[in-house]
């Protein structure tokens, strides 16, 4: 199985190649859009500002090229944020595959932002990829977060509600970093690298 993990300019990519390498996958780190349309799988990274991947994904010519892949895409943190319509960081328009708009997290006395730490996550609806994820915790760093919609799959807490896991068709997301989150995360990787996903 070929896997195409899309350069968007953020950091901090080696730990995503190394959790697919643990998994027995070979993963090819590109930007090349012939590369990314062939491949059986692909997975969009991200760390860092959605106005500036949106950019790198631009100067790259892979606006397109991401919003018309047919086979599974699964976006992380960034990644996944990149999906959804806009963001009230940098007001960014992105790749509006998912409808929904990105809030910044509200910070209080009791809750920091961004969320950094492990929280558990809820599943909402049946998924082959999600279901067996339901009330594992994961390690987020984020501070803008996807509200729960109809494409919501988990759910997590901080401060309100939010968006875990998504899909729409055969995109999906996980807004907490599977390469950092231990057997679980290793778990969602290898659900999508070996199920079959409709």
């Amino acid at each position: 199985m070929s896997v195409a993990v899309v350069n968007s300019g953020g950091a901090n990519i080696s730990s995503v190649l190394h959790a697919l390498h643990r998994l027995g996958a070979e993963p090819e780190f590109t930007d090349d859009a012939a590369t990314i349309r062939s491949a059986d799988r692909v997975i969009l990274p991200g760390v860092g500002a959605a106005g500036r991947a949106m950019e790198v994904l631009g100067e790259h010519g892979l606006v397109h090229t991401l919003r018309e892949l047919t086979q599974p895409v699964l976006g992380i943190c960034l990644g996944m944020q990149l999906l959804f319509d806009s963001s009230e960081e940098d007001n960014a328009q992105l790749l509006g595959i998912i409808p929904g708009r990105l809030r910044k997290l509200e910070e209080t006395a009791e809750l920091r932002v961004p969320h950094m730490g492990w929280n558990s996550i809820i599943s909402q609806k049946a998924d082959s990829l999600s279901d067996r994820l339901n009330g594992k915790w994961f390690y987020f760093v984020h501070s803008y977060a996807a509200p729960v919609n109809e494409w919501t799959l988990s759910t997590s807490r901080h401060g309100s509600t939010f968006s875990a896991i998504v899909r729409k068709d055969n995109f999906y997301g996980a807004q907490f970093h599977p390469e950092r989150s231990a057997g679980a995360g290793a778990e969602l990787l290898r659900g999508f690298l070996e199920h079959p996903l409709p």
